[in-house]
């Protein structure tokens, strides 16, 4: 792995960090987000620098930025993707302050330092060396779009600028969360890029019976009791895979067959049980059951109960999937199934002008390291730009060559929420060289 850095990249390090201290510092839990204090400093470096900034939201409150830095002729546009609002934090869970934005001994501390301010400052800082160094894409146009609102659906955030201003976030190539930490396999270094994401079909399984005093437990019908074999069900039968081309992909990568995905698991569990943990969600439908509710009072026996279901789907999987699989689970007949919500996954092609931008980067900044694609299994922001612009490539990526992947998932949306200030600097520098090779 490349150790030296160059005077720029040292700047560039300390411009993102520096950046990434300010933010954290904003206090911008979501509800209620409060992100336009944040959301202003980081337009006025942008604008001072020369890009064309937009500040517009569904609320004066919660403005989105929109940052674009114009090429010389027509060419792609290349988006920066992020948002500033993040999850709450309990201070007494914590060793330091959630919102004190301080390195301390080489990690930065605080709520978003990785989900997801970290790639907030890395974006701006390398749009801003860009374009103070007098950098102008030769085509296109580089993009640079903080959102608010992400976690709690982005209805405020980019579902809302990509429905009433999609002209203003309009792009060909989009980076954004979802993946780049990195994963160890045997003696190889492995980066992820996040192809696709999946998306949900939770439901509800009801079972019917009768109601009776709980003091003569006979004389009803539990439906509580017809529930429980049921959640037994979904916790013992996960289903058969359906795999997509992103997780193929990655197993092929890893020299192992999509074709025998049963197979391929088995080996890897064998191999890398903590990378086949984390592989095999993304491989196919997944249940959790999680929520049960039976009789609202002590002494009746329910006449009804029913558990909630988080089902999580590949990329263009359906309902009529869904319900296959839930009888696959738990036989056709007992229960009735009633689908919550509905939202399809989507995905970008794996081989594109970008992922040869990030695999180029990658065998660069750490010689002998592969950049593989692979599936989320939950979803960003990324799916509502697949689905507003069809054509849009977006991937996510912030390269964490100094962490793994092991270290930062449960990191995240947890206490002590922390970044390696190297890896801000290593991301900061991806994201300055795919603008500038992607657009010339």
């Amino acid at each position: 792995m490349t150790t030296s850095q160059a005077p720029a990249d040292q700047a560039l390090e300390a411009h993102a960090v520096e950046l990434l201290e300010r933010l954290v510092r904003h206090d911008t839990v979501n509800p209620p987000g409060n992100e336009r204090a944040a959301q202003e400093e980081l337009a006025a470096d942008l604008q001072e620098a020369g890009f064309e900034v937009t500040l517009v939201g569904r609320t004066e409150e919660r403005p989105n930025l929109v940052a674009r830095l114009r090429g010389h002729a027509d060419g792609p546009v290349l988006g920066l993707l992020s948002h500033v609002d993040t999850v709450p934090a309990k201070p007494h869970e914590w060793r330091h302050d959630p919102w004190c934005g301080e390195v301390i001994d080489g990690e930065l501390w605080g709520r978003g330092a990785v989900d997801m301010k970290s790639q907030t400052a890395a974006e701006v800082a390398a749009g801003l060396a860009l374009a103070r160094e007098g950098w102008r894409p030769a085509r296109g146009d580089l993009l640079i779009i903080s959102v608010v609102d992400e976690e709690v659906g982005g209805t405020d955030g980019a579902i809302w600028i990509c429905e009433h201003h999609p002209d203003l976030v309009r792009c060909d190539y989009l980076l954004n969360e979802g993946a780049g930490a990195l994963m160890p396999s045997g003696d190889e270094r492995l980066y992820g890029v996040c192809v696709a994401e999946k998306g949900v079909h939770r439901f509800r399984i009801s079972t019917r019976g009768t109601a009776g005093h709980a003091s003569n437990p006979r004389l009803g019908d539990n439906a509580l009791l017809k529930l429980a074999p049921l959640i037994a069900r979904l916790g013992e039968r996960q289903p058969p895979y359906d795999v997509t081309e992103g997780p193929a992909r990655f197993l092929a990568e890893l020299g192992l067959d999509p074709a025998d995905p049963e197979g391929a698991v088995a080996t890897l569990r064998e191999r890398d049980p903590l990378l086949a943990l984390l592989v095999e969600p993304a491989l196919g439908i997944t249940f959790a059951p999680t929520m049960a509710a039976g009789s609202g009072s002590i002494n009746v026996i329910p006449s009804d109960a029913h558990v909630d279901v988080d089902c999580r789907t590949p990329p263009g999987v359906g309902e009529e999937r869904v319900r296959e699989r839930i009888a696959e689970a738990l036989g056709p007949d007992g229960y009735e199934v009633e689908i919550l919500e509905r939202v399809v996954g989507n995905a970008s092609p794996v081989d594109t002008p970008l992922m040869d931008v990030l695999r180029g980067w990658v065998e660069r900044e750490d010689p002998g390291a592969r950049a593989v694609p692979v599936v989320l299994p939950a979803f960003t922001d990324s799916r509502t730009f697949r689905a507003a612009f069809p054509d849009c490539v977006a991937y996510g990526f912030f390269p964490m060559p100094n962490s793994t992947l092991y270290e930062v998932w449960p990191r995240i949306h947890a206490p002590d929420e922390r970044v390696d200030v190297r890896d801000v600097g290593a991301a900061a520098r991806c994201y300055r060289d795919v603008a500038r090779e992607l657009l010339g």
